[in-house]
């Protein structure tokens, strides 16, 4: 665990150019000045793939911004079955919730190694109370967290195990490429799709026969999208 100072991280340093808060949306609008309201760490922090950065309805101590690599926002029935609500990629902000109700609704897993700032409610609070600009954003924000959480149940469990496949695929692209998407584990799937892993397995299979994705590693995590008209038609 890294303590970032403040005032490293606004000027860019302790690998915060690219990350960190100085290119974290929800405090793109702040200035140095509203940086100097900020007392508590804001920590720099490492998980491997299967931690668990915090659990469903447990006590909220901050938010967390993604630096690198994926989170499964995970909730469990009555019966402990767990279910996949929504994966963040970097940028998004995991612990939203907790700001009105100062526990955290799901539980945050590491897919892959990740990077992330984990920020003090404390220091959201205070920012909030006296940056007009920041309370604009974190509306912005939770809304936008909303709306794909609801986005991303209504497309991925609708329509045949084919479609939900061929549609989450879609979803998995990288936005800097396109035409190349990243999946995980076939159990991770199913839970997100409300599928079985042996049928996630074989409409994968499927779509790779047909030509619609191509492999690009022995693990079947990266694949080069062929035909994006195709998988939206499924």
């Amino acid at each position: 665990m890294i303590p970032i100072k403040t005032e490293a991280a606004w000027r860019g340093t302790s690998d915060c150019r690219h990350c960190g808060i100085r290119d974290m949306v929800l405090f793109a609008d702040l200035n140095e000045q509203d940086f100097g309201l900020i007392h508590a760490p804001i920590d720099d922090l490492e998980y491997p793939p299967g931690a668990s950065l915090y659990a469903e309805g447990s006590t909220a101590i901050g938010m967390f911004t993604l630096r690198r690599g994926m989170l499964k926002l995970v909730r469990y029935t009555a019966g402990g079955r767990a279910r996949i609500v929504r994966v963040l990629r970097p940028g998004d902000v995991a612990g939203l919730e907790a700001l009105a109700t100062q526990r955290y609704d799901s539980e945050a897993v590491a897919m892959t190694d990740v990077a992330v700032c984990r920020i003090p409610l404390a220091v959201i609070h205070t920012l909030d109370m006296q940056s007009p600009r920041l309370h604009k954003r974190l509306m912005e924000k939770w809304q936008r967290a909303l709306r794909e959480a609801d986005d991303w149940l209504a497309e991925l469990n609708y329509g045949t195990a084919r479609q939900r496949v061929a549609h989450f695929v879609l979803k998995m692209r990288s936005p800097d490429e396109p035409d190349r998407a990243t999946l995980f584990s076939r159990e991770d799937m199913g839970a997100m799709l409300d599928l079985k892993l042996e049928t996630v397995s074989r409409e994968v299979s499927a779509l790779v026969r047909e030509g619609a994705i191509e492999p690009l590693d022995k693990q079947g995590r990266a694949y080069r999208v062929v035909d994006a008209e195709g998988l939206q038609d499924a």
